[in-house]
C-alpha cells in the first residue's frame, strides 16, 4: 500500500433536491491503481449535500487503507473552494458535513484538495449516477467497460503533441539531466529548427516547460507560427538532487545506497531531489489543466524524457516500472489525444522530421 493516494469523489441530485447519491474512488498516487470505491444512495438530497458525502467516503476509505498523503481531486468548485478555507460555508446544511471533513483530514499527514472538469473526474461520477439511480428506483444504467474498447474513441479530441527538447551537453552525454539550465548545443539548435519545419497541422496553443533547453524548442516552433508560448511549471524535468550532471554509472559509484533505493522505488527521491511519484503527481494536474483549458484543441507541448514518459504511461494506464522500458530520442515527437475520459497513444518516439 502506497502512504499517497488519490481519492476522486462525486456526488449529485436528480431535482436537487431529489433522489441523491455519491461515488469515491481511491487511486495509488503512483500506479494510478484503484484501491477502492465507495459509493451510496442518501435518498432526498442536494448535490451539494451529496458532493460532501463523497468527500467524506473517499476520506474515510483513505483512512482505513492507512493512507497519509491524500491528493482529494472533485469537479465542485464550492466543495474544493470551502474546504481549501478561500469560500466560507454559509449554507447550515453544509456545516456539519465541513466539520466532519475537517476531523477526517487531521488523520492524514497532507491533503490538498485540487478542482478538476467534470470529463476528468468520470469514475467517481459513474459511481454516483449509479447510487442516484438506486435512490430513484431505476436500474443502474449499464457502466462503459474500463478496461476500453477496439473502437476508435468518438468526438472531438483534445490532442497533445508531446515533444522532447532538443540535444544538450548533457544528453549528448547521456547524463542526468534535471533542473539545469543548459542551452540546446549546436545540434540542438539543428533538430529545433527541424521540428519548426515540420508540419503538425493546425496548432491551436504551445506550452512548454520552463527550463531553457525546453523554452529555445518551443520558441523555435512558435515562431514561424506566430504563436506565443506558455510556460508550465509542472513540466519541468524530475529533481535529480545529489544525481544532477552524473551518469548513471558515476551516479551508483557517489552514492550506491541513495541510487539503489531510488531505482527500485518510485516514493524514493535522489538526495534532494524529487520521486518520481512526486513528478507523477504534478505532471497529471498539469495534463488535467491543459486538457481543460484546450478542450477539442490541438497543442504542442514541449517537455523533458520523465514527464513525457510519465504522460505516455498514464495514458496507456501503465506501471511505473514503464519509465524504465521506454525510450525518448532528443527533439522526437509523440501524440495523446484526449476524447471524453479516454486516451488513446497514436505516435511515440517519432523522428522522421530529423536528417539521418
Amino acid at each position: 500500500m502506497s502512504a499517497s493516494v488519490v481519492v476522486e469523489a462525486d456526488g449529485g441530485s436528480r431535482g436537487n433536491p431529489g433522489p441523491a447519491g455519491y461515488g469515491a474512488v481511491v487511486f495509488d498516487a503512483a500506479t494510478h491503481a484503484v484501491l477502492a470505491e465507495r459509493a451510496e444512495s442518501i435518498g432526498t438530497e442536494t448535490n451539494n449535500v451529496a458532493e460532501y458525502r463523497g468527500l467524506i467516503a473517499g476520506l474515510q476509505a483513505a483512512r482505513e487503507l492507512g493512507a497519509m498523503h491524500v491528493v482529494v481531486r472533485m469537479d465542485s468548485k464550492l466543495v474544493v473552494e470551502q474546504m481549501s478555507g478561500r469560500w466560507q460555508v454559509k449554507h447550515p446544511a453544509m456545516r456539519p458535513l465541513h466539520r466532519e471533513a475537517g476531523e477526517l483530514r487531521r488523520a492524514f499527514d497532507a491533503v490538498t484538495f485540487e478542482w478538476i472538469p467534470r470529463a476528468l473526474n468520470s469514475h467517481a461520477d459513474r459511481l454516483a449516477n449509479e447510487a442516484m439511480d438506486r435512490a430513484a428506483g431505476v436500474e443502474p444504467r449499464p457502466a462503459r467497460p474500463t478496461t476500453g474498447s477496439w473502437t476508435p474513441p468518438t468526438g472531438p479530441a483534445t490532442r497533445l503533441l508531446i515533444v522532447r527538447h532538443g540535444s544538450t551537453a548533457h544528453s549528448a552525454e547521456r547524463r542526468l539531466s534535471g533542473r539545469n539550465d543548459l542551452p540546446l548545443n549546436d545540434v540542438g539548435l539543428g533538430q529545433a529548427a527541424a521540428l519548426a519545419g515540420r508540419d503538425f497541422g493546425a496548432v491551436d496553443a504551445i506550452v512548454s516547460s520552463p527550463l531553457r533547453r525546453a523554452r529555445e524548442t518551443a520558441e523555435a516552433i512558435a515562431g514561424p507560427r506566430g504563436l506565443d508560448v506558455q510556460f508550465v511549471d509542472d513540466l519541468a524535468e524530475v529533481d535529480f538532487g545529489a544525481f544532477e550532471g552524473l551518469t548513471m554509472t558515476e551516479a551508483k559509484a557517489a552514492h550506491p545506497d541513495a541510487a539503489a533505493a531510488w531505482l527500485a522505488s518510485v516514493d524514493v527521491a535522489p538526495p534532494g531531489g524529487e520521486s518520481f511519484a512526486a513528478l507523477a503527481r504534478r505532471v497529471r494536474r498539469a495534463r488535467d489543466a491543459i486538457v481543460a483549458e484546450h478542450a477539442g484543441r490541438t497543442i504542442v507541448l514541449v517537455s523533458h524524457v520523465t514527464p513525457i514518459k510519465t504522460l505516455v504511461r498514464l495514458a496507456l494506464d501503465a506501471p511505473p516500472s514503464a519509465l524504465f522500458r521506454t525510450h525518448l530520442d532528443t527533439a522526437s515527437v509523440s501524440r495523446i489525444d484526449y476524447t471524453g475520459d479516454a486516451a488513446s497513444l497514436r505516435l511515440f518516439n517519432d523522428t522522421s522530421h530529423l536528417p539521418s
